[in-house]
């Protein structure tokens, strides 16, 4: 059984849109007529078709948020005694985003078919990704399915937290910055020309910093929207540099090696690393496998290097802690809790704590990185202002003096 989207015409001639779960799109149309409709269109639900159909793109997502939701939901009616096929069919009715109930319409068809659910999710990769569908096909090999979706539901809102935090943790001195540089090109731009215009007249020798302040005005009038392409060109061309594998990973190694940076980033992949080995080597998934999957979802090429060399030392027989020691990499108490954790027998315990100390420790560096750029930007944005105000303010003062 396969899922079609379509649309129809009913009989007060208005457009009615929806899914329908048939074979063949023959038995969509007699199913269509069958209700009174004339079908105007039909295509089948796979993730191809729905990139390309015409919902809108504020619709055409599935975020993290709307993800956690229906694993929560889910979780909680597999909980209740639901089948799967049934599950799915009351988050299909209960959806109100287009493109996530074409998805889980999809999904629901494939399962009907015959498909393990980790298998449907399997065709729809950009919405599901591999850590998700490993969990999943987990709990369906364990019959633990509810249990690891609200495991996997945890997993998603505490990484969308952590990410949150991070974000608005810098949104501050970023909006600051902004604001502060849109204001010193205004008072450069608009406000500076018109004031210095009636020193120009006045022929009098101007301050050396009145002198300097015109010819940042004028130097940025002048090539302002040369200096406005050449950052648009430069962003650009960044972003095609780094589609590139070599120059990427030598991005990614300098960006390591920063002073503070380069700590934030280690600590942020560590935390994730660490949260995801644990929740799929506690769901049963073989180690192998579970290093593997949680590489993938490390953003930093070096670390990504640095787990896929662990694989193969662990291949060979060296313990997880021996083998993510070699490459130096990361932070010592994430080694020292593995080593602690295959010891005793319980490495996904000792994982999740390693997670939520890395997590802490960054949270607070980032507090305290925040906390240190606020007065540094309203200090150096006063500062600007302030020499703003003087070149002007000097020669009035001047002019002044001279009347006297």
């Amino acid at each position: 059984m396969s899922a079609f989207r379509y649309e129809a015409i009913d009989n007060r001639g208005q457009v009615v849109k929806g899914v329908v779960e048939v074979d063949t799109a023959r038995q969509a149309r007699a199913y269509l007529r069958g209700l009174d409709l004339v079908p105007m269109q039909i295509q089948p639900v796979s993730q191809e078709a729905i990139a390309g159909s015409a919902i809108a793109w504020w619709k055409k997502r599935f975020s993290a948020a709307q993800l956690s939701l229906f694993t929560r939901q889910f979780s909680t009616l597999l909980i209740a005694g639901l089948t799967v096929e049934t599950a799915l069919s009351a988050l299909v009715e209960q959806s109100e985003n287009d493109y996530a109930k074409q998805v889980l319409a999809g999904v629901r068809a494939e399962v009907l078919s015959g498909q393990p659910l980790a298998r449907a999710l399997g065709h729809y990769g950009k919405v599901f990704p591999e850590i998700y569908r490993a969990l999943v096909h987990a709990g369906e090999e364990s019959g633990e399915l509810a249990k690891v979706m609200l495991r996997l539901a945890d997993y998603i809102e505490n990484r969308n937290a952590l990410r949150q935090k991070v974000m608005l943790a810098f949104l501050y001195p970023a909006a600051v910055s902004l604001v502060a540089f849109a204001v010193i090109t205004g008072l450069l731009v608009y406000v500076v020309p018109q004031v210095i215009g009636v020193f120009r007249q006045s022929h009098q020798t101007l301050p050396f910093l009145t002198r300097a302040l015109i010819a940042s005005s004028d130097f940025l009038r002048a090539t302002g929207w040369y200096w406005l392409g050449g950052i648009v060109l430069g962003i650009w061309a960044g972003r095609a540099a780094l589609s590139r594998q070599e120059l990427r990973y030598r991005w990614h190694g300098f960006l390591l090696r920063l002073p503070l940076v380069g700590s934030l980033i280690r600590g942020l992949n560590t935390a994730r690393f660490a949260n995801t080995l644990a929740i799929l080597v506690g769901s049963g998934v073989p180690l192998l496998k579970s290093l593997q999957t949680g590489a993938m979802i490390v953003s930093n090429l070096h670390l990504r290097e640095a787990i896929e060399h662990s694989v193969r030392l662990v291949k060979e027989g060296a313990s997880l802690s021996r083998a993510l020691a070699q490459s130096k990499k990361f932070p010592p108490i994430l080694i020292h809790l593995i080593s602690s954790g295959e010891a005793s027998g319980k490495l996904a315990p000792m994982l999740e704590r390693a997670s939520q100390q890395q997590a802490q420790e960054m949270e607070g560096k980032t507090a305290w990185l925040t906390g240190l750029m606020e007065p540094v930007l309203i200090v150096v944005m006063g500062g600007v202002v302030l020499l703003i105000v003087l070149a002007i303010m000097l020669p009035i003062i001047g002019m002044n003096q001279l009347v006297r």
